[in-house]
């Protein structure tokens, strides 16, 4: 399996992370950081590593740790991986999530699968790295910690795990107290491995074509070119990690206005980000509200250009008229993206 591997120091940081300032010397108290190899998308761009959380293997075996650790939480019911489980492709199967205190959120969990290549995160692409996601998540309702309604902040929450997780700690970032930064930067380096380096999508386009089978790969061709799903669902990861309106939900009294509210641009109202189709026979139900149950039901709504409303994304969404044999050959095509989830459950201090 072709691996790509991160330095931890000098040039090839910067050449990953893209920064053209010379390298700081390490701090005396600092732990010096061992080299890790993180597993890649064969054939895909390299990730970028952010020049301030170069990836370690002491930060990747502490946020290993801390994503399955429910103490994190607010009231300790709720880990990272509690919303984002290998059955359910990394989603927890839900039509919109349950944070912490049960809080009903108003979206679906996405799937993390190679997160770590995303430019921008949550459906909304509102969090411009995973450090920031994590704070926000934990300040949010997925975790509870708001600092409010007598529930803990999210400096509190941290500090309830810093005893445990003391040694791992200072391995990672070296003596020193527990912080909430150093909390986001070890999750942050440990998600940018979840990445689907077993898949019979990447070996197929990779050139085994027995990877698929042959109705797959028919329904793979309709998807591409009577379809054309891939206007959105492109490349290897099968998306372009842009927002599109494709209906869902603008039907409310009060839609939720996705990208909208964020870039306050009415030509986004609506509009989602595309999301990877990897492992996506697992991550039902479908799209940003969980309002489809159903691939066959996706292939049906999306083969015909979405649900009309005045910011109908008809740049990309125009009806297919796929036959009945034509969208069950799709179908046969999403099903064979499923990808094997290798990460272990750790051990917890």
């Amino acid at each position: 399996m072709k691996r790509l591997t991160f330095a931890i120091t000098g040039s090839a940081i910067l050449a990953l992370s893209g920064c053209a300032t010379a390298p700081q010397e390490a701090k005396k108290d600092e732990p010096k950081p061992v080299e890790y190899a993180a597993p890649a998308v064969p054939g895909f761009e390299a990730m970028k590593i952010p020049a301030d959380n170069p990836i370690t293997k002491a930060k990747v075996e502490l946020g290993h740790k801390l994503y399955y650790d429910k103490r994190v939480s607010g009231d300790q019911s709720k880990a990272c991986y509690s919303c984002h489980v290998k059955e359910k492709g990394l989603t927890d199967g839900l039509a919109t999530a349950v944070g912490a205190y049960e809080a009903k959120l108003t979206r679906a969990a996405p799937t993390m699968w190679n997160v770590g290549y995303i430019p921008n995160l949550y459906w909304d692409g509102r969090s411009p790295s995973l450090e920031k996601q994590v704070l926000g998540a934990m300040a949010g309702g997925n975790m509870g910690c708001a600092g409010k309604d007598k529930k803990p902040s999210v400096d509190e929450c941290v500090a309830r795990i810093a005893e445990p997780y003391k040694k791992d700690f200072e391995a990672a970032f070296g003596p020193g107290p527990v912080t909430k930064e150093n909390f986001a930067k070890a999750l942050g380096s440990f998600m940018r491995t979840i990445v689907s380096t077993d898949s019979a999508w990447f070996k197929f386009r990779g050139g085994d074509k027995s990877a698929l089978s042959e109705q797959a790969q028919r329904g793979y061709q309709i998807f591409a070119e009577k379809a054309k799903c891939t206007n959105c669902h492109d490349g290897l990861m099968l998306t372009d990690n842009q927002f599109h309106n494709v209906g869902i939900g603008m039907e409310a009294s009060k839609p939720d206005m996705g990208r909208g509210a964020i870039s306050k641009d009415e030509k986004d109202t609506g509009a989602f980000k595309t999301p990877t189709l990897l492992d996506v026979s697992k991550s039902g139900p479908y799209f940003h509200n969980g309002s489809v149950k159903t691939l066959e039901e996706a292939v049906d709504l999306m083969s015909n250009g979405g649900k009309k409303n005045k910011f109908l994304d008809i740049t990309n969404l125009k009806p297919a008229n796929l036959t009945k044999a034509e969208k069950e050959d799709v179908v046969a095509f999403l099903k064979s993206l499923d990808v094997v989830y290798t990460i272990a459950e750790p051990t917890l201090p």
